[in-house]
């Protein structure tokens, strides 16, 4: 492996291991983010450590050097966002989705009914992620991507304490999408993002 090649592999890891760190609660919340400190725990040199830092800032998890503690402020904003973006992508994806993602909309309402936490944590992520992809809108993906890693955050809290009717809303917004009804699909997404959001404030309350 090439020195550039090696240092983007160290660097990718780097960033996988911190970011993992601060989603699995590891690094909580207002803990500041020290390089050499971190350098040392993940026994690589502080460069790929300072490249990772630069992607959590981008992506939201750090800010100002410390792990971000999304207020209801920030929890508020960010799902502002979400139900635009991903109401419109609900939308959009009744038109544009193929069978293929179809079958796998599906899959993901079924694991959601009957898998392991773990499990349905991924199915979660990968039915909201199979319709903005529908989207076909590149610009749209690019700013939901930017905000994955806060919306994991949030996820977890819904998929942790179990939030009522989670599953049978999928199933809806699935069934409005395979009916080609992009209006139905659009409000239900709405809705769903929408009793997320309460299910998180009434639980930070």
């Amino acid at each position: 492996m090439y020195g550039s090649e090696r240092s983007r592999s160290a660097s990718h890891q780097s960033y996988e291991m911190l970011r993992d760190k601060i989603l699995n609660g590891e690094l909580q919340g207002g803990t500041k983010i020290v390089e050499e400190k971190i350098a040392a725990e993940l026994g690589v040199s502080r460069t790929p450590i300072r490249e990772s830092i630069r992607k959590l800032e981008y992506e939201g998890l750090i800010v100002n050097k410390r792990v971000v503690k999304p207020t209801e402020k920030d929890l508020r904003n960010m799902f502002q966002v979400r139900i635009l973006l991903e109401g419109y992508s609900a939308q959009c994806a009744a038109s544009y989705i193929k069978e293929k993602e179809l079958e796998e909309l599906l899959a993901c309402v079924e694991i959601g009914r009957n898998g392991e936490v773990e499990e349905i944590m991924k199915a979660n992520e990968r039915f909201h992620e199979i319709i903005v992809q529908s989207s076909n809108n590149p610009v749209m993906i690019d700013i939901i991507d930017r905000m994955q890693s806060t919306i994991y955050l949030f996820r977890k809290t819904v998929v942790f304490y179990n939030r009522p009717h989670l599953i049978d809303e999928h199933e809806q917004i699935y069934e409005a999408i395979k009916g080609r009804d992009g209006q139905k699909a659009e409000q239900l997404m709405k809705s769903h993002l929408q009793a997320d959001l309460e299910f998180c404030l009434h639980l930070i309350g």
